[in-house]
């Protein structure tokens, strides 16, 4: 402080101060001020004018930002101020984005466009009304040339100073938020008070969803590996000499499947026995999920423990006394270890990834990522009959598409169980209520006492009977035919395979579907029905039926005077008894919990 004040003492204002001339701390001082000062002094207008942003005048703070953000790189003024108009708006919107990566692709886009602009248009591209749709193919057709060469980005370099290389992925979020910004330029009115023309606006196609690479889950072989108790020692031996929980963190991702960030984010006091259990919480913040709880194992609550004595242990030494309570509430479980001096900041993704990355090495496992334990720990809950919806909730998914990425497995181990999965049952009290069990029999006193005798009550319906008596008679139905949502269709076991084949092709075309939200739609149109599939599997097996159901294929004429077609069920009370299951678990929670970690 004193060598900053000796500094400052022939100078009218700070601003006139030559930063390079000063020690590094008293260099980090006159920053912090400049900082501040620069939110007093200058309009957001002045920032606009002079080519950034200070994030201060709009109230926000995101992680891994400082005040100042730049964007003078982008050459032409009218793109530039485009770029500041929408990122301002972003950041005055309730629910913008809370990270860096959202607004970092955007100025990324602007820096490409620019950049080509400057050596391909007239002018530099500095004249708004000159810009044609052909700037725009052209542009489109140099990112997607550079991905598919493996060339350098026009300007994005990498720390070492070498050009960063554009691939598949970052020429998609190139294009998708290059798009992005011009249509809400169109839809603002900010692209006509520039005087852009409005054929190069609407020029940027959609880009679609793009590429996506889904990890695998580790193979047996390699999750043994990676949990062995003598690698595990040689993870924090080698690789964490300050012991700042290497080996905890891990332990804590296999166990509980949380991603990275949420595991090195958790807060001091992040466990705690509820009901004699114990829990973990914890932010999903990529999600926008807070303070969410997840039951853990025992040994993994024991290692957690002695993680946060070890921590407070380290203030009290730094410190000389122990933490208050509320420093105790701030306080990380994985503080760093520098800069840090509440112990409030987390260990970096970085050091862990790199720690990581060097282990797995050694270990000679070939190419292995923390993420892949999330993958491995949602098929072996697939294995154990959990649903994609548990996963989904046990995992944090904000859908259900989602969770279908962690769900790639063998066919042959989906199939024995996305056949419980989406269970529903035409006209069913209670149509699209969650399952929290798997196939577990109706026993034989239930099953009986469901079951219809159809040898003069019914007629043939598609994929079932139809037990209304005027239909029965001969009549014209009411309902225009409208079977599966009536309640006196039924379901016999000669129609458990054409239901089966039904719900693989919902299922597949729900994998299909072009986005997020269609995908879950369908899901839901598709729930009831499905209940009443898993009913119809309960009450055969409770009668001993289940394998002569299955060994039907279709229906002749000689089965139409077989037990298996002559025994039969109102589709209501299949639903109903699909259903009963999970109110004998009660909270849906905690089954999903119990089942994950049997």
């Amino acid at each position: 402080m004193q060598s900053l004040v000796n500094s400052c003492r022939t100078l009218d204002t700070l601003t006139e101060l030559d930063l390079d001339g000063l020690p590094r701390r008293s260099r980090g001082l006159a920053q912090v001020m400049l900082q501040s000062l620069r939110v007093v002094y200058v309009t957001p207008a002045e920032t606009r004018e002079a080519g950034y942003l200070e994030l201060d005048h709009f109230g926000s703070s995101i992680r891994g930002f400082s005040s100042h953000y730049d964007l003078i790189g982008v050459a032409q003024r009218w793109l530039r101020d485009l770029l500041w108009d929408y990122l301002a708006h972003q950041l005055r919107t309730p629910g913008s984005p809370r990270t860096r990566s959202s607004y970092d692709d955007t100025r990324r886009a602007c820096l490409e466009l620019s950049a080509f602009l400057e050596v391909s248009a007239e002018g530099g591209g500095r004249d708004p009304a000159l810009l044609q749709a052909d700037h725009v193919h052209r542009f489109l057709a140099d990112q997607r040339h550079r991905a598919r060469n493996q060339l350098p980005s026009l300007v994005v370099r990498l720390k070492s100073g070498e050009p960063s290389t554009v691939t598949a992925t970052t020429s998609h979020f190139i294009l998708s938020h290059a798009r992005k910004i011009m249509r809400w330029g169109l839809e603002s009115g900010e692209a006509d008070r520039s005087g852009l023309n409005r054929e190069f606006v609407i020029a940027f196609p959609p880009m679609g969803i793009g590429p996506h690479r889904t990890r695998s889950p580790f193979t047996d072989e390699v999750a043994r590996a990676l949990a062995a108790e003598e690698n595990l020692q040689r993870f924090a031996d080698e690789h964490d000499a300050g012991d700042r929980g290497l080996r905890d963190i891990w332990e804590t991702i296999i166990v509980t499947g949380r991603r990275a960030s949420e595991v090195l984010n958790l807060k001091l006091d992040c466990v705690g026995r509820y009901n004699k259990l114990p829990m973990l919480w914890h932010d999903q913040t990529k999600v926008g999920n807070y303070d969410q709880a997840i039951r853990i194992p025992e040994y993994t609550h024991q290692r957690i423990r002695d993680r946060q004595r070890k921590t407070l242990v380290r203030f009290e030494g730094r410190f000389g006394r122990p933490a208050t309570a509320a420093e105790r509430a701030r306080m990380a479980l994985f503080p760093a270890p520098k800069h840090n001096p509440g112990f409030e900041r987390s260990v970096s993704y970085g050091w862990y990834g790199a720690a990581f990355h060097d282990w797995v090495s050694k270990l000679d496992l070939g190419s292995c990522v923390t993420h892949q334990a999330r993958h491995t720990l949602a098929t072996k809950l697939l294995t154990n009959g959990a649903g994609l919806h548990h996963i989904k909730r046990f995992l944090g998914q904000v859908s259900n598409r989602m969770a279908e990425h962690y769900a790639k497995v063998a066919v042959s181990e989906i199939e024995d169980v996305l056949q419980h999965v989406w269970v529903a049952g035409p006209g069913a009290a209670r149509p699209g209520e969650m399952l929290s069990t798997g196939t577990a029999p109706l026993d034989r006193r239930q099953a009986e006492a469901l079951a219809l005798d159809l040898t003069r009550r019914s007629t043939p319906a598609e994929g079932g009977l139809c037990t209304f008596q005027p239909v029965v008679d001969g009549g014209a139905c009411p309902w225009n035919l409208n079977c599966h949502s009536c309640d006196k269709f039924v379901m016999s076991g000669a129609d458990l395979l054409y239901w089966r084949r039904k719900r693989e092709q919902w299922m597949s075309i729900a994998e299909r579907a072009p986005d997020d939200a269609t995908a879950d739609y369908l899901h839901q149109v598709f729930e009831p029905t499905a209940r009443a599939i898993d009913g119809l599997e309960k009450a055969l097996a409770g009668l001993g039926l289940l394998e002569d159901a299955l060994a039907l294929d279709l229906r002749r004429p000689q089965d139409y005077f077989h037990r298996m077609w002559s025994t039969a069920f109102r589709a209501t009370d299949l639903a109903d008894a699909a259903a009963s299951d999970q109110n004998a678990y009660g909270d849906e929670d905690t089954a999903d919990d119990e089942k994950g970690y049997a």
